[in-house]
């Protein structure tokens, strides 16, 4: 989740020199820095719950998850983001010794809130898509269940859309699955198979 901008243009090397001392964390994106606010109760607890399921099945496989803390870098862009959960697999790249910028994402998964929804969905969609290493893209929301699917193909892009507490999301290029039942266990939403 990003807020206002800075009015100061900087430069890629300037972005993670500030970034890496500041004590809040910044999105960066067209010489811009963009400073993240806070999540809901809701928010942490289910991109927590994703995060622990995908740390459970990856055990032992040559993929890593990452909570919100890892920034990924768009190089294509030199756009910098935090997803709420992003997977690497096989050797993660890094931009530079400090291991704090992926390079090559297999799975992001973000966590819908209000004020960045149309930026998830939209802009900062079209630029993760930029990273060839990209092969699925999470939406989640939070204020119902509902969770949608996009995932790259020959073709191009699909989506597939899971609105049900017995639905299960497969992430097929890191072969883990998702159950909606369990992403959204702890959160104050009525789970019901009416919905």
């Amino acid at each position: 989740m990003s807020s206002a901008a800075a009015q100061t243009y900087l430069t890629p090397e300037e972005y993670l020199t500030f970034e890496r001392k500041a004590t809040i964390k910044h999105e960066y994106r067209k010489g811009h820095i963009f400073a993240m606010s806070g999540a809901s109760r809701a928010h942490s607890f289910i991109t927590g719950d994703i995060f622990g399921e995908l740390r459970e099945q990856l055990k032992g496989q040559k993929c890593e998850v990452h909570s919100s803390d890892m920034r990924v870098r768009i190089q294509s862009t030199n756009s910098y983001f935090y997803p709420d959960v992003v997977v690497a697999c096989n050797e993660p790249l890094f931009e530079d010794k400090d291991y704090d910028s992926l390079l090559n994402p297999r799975v992001i998964i973000e966590v819908l809130s209000p004020s960045t929804e149309a930026y998830d969905r939209g802009e900062k969609f079209e630029l993760y898509k930029q990273n060839n290493s990209l092969r699925e893209y999470l939406l989640v929301s939070q204020a119902e269940i509902k969770v949608e699917h996009f995932y790259l193909q020959n073709i191009g892009w699909s989506r597939t859309e899971f609105l049900k507490p017995d639905d299960v999301v497969t992430l097929s290029s890191i072969d883990c699955d998702l159950h909606l039942r369990d992403i959204y266990a702890r959160t104050e939403l009525i789970l019901n198979d009416s919905q």
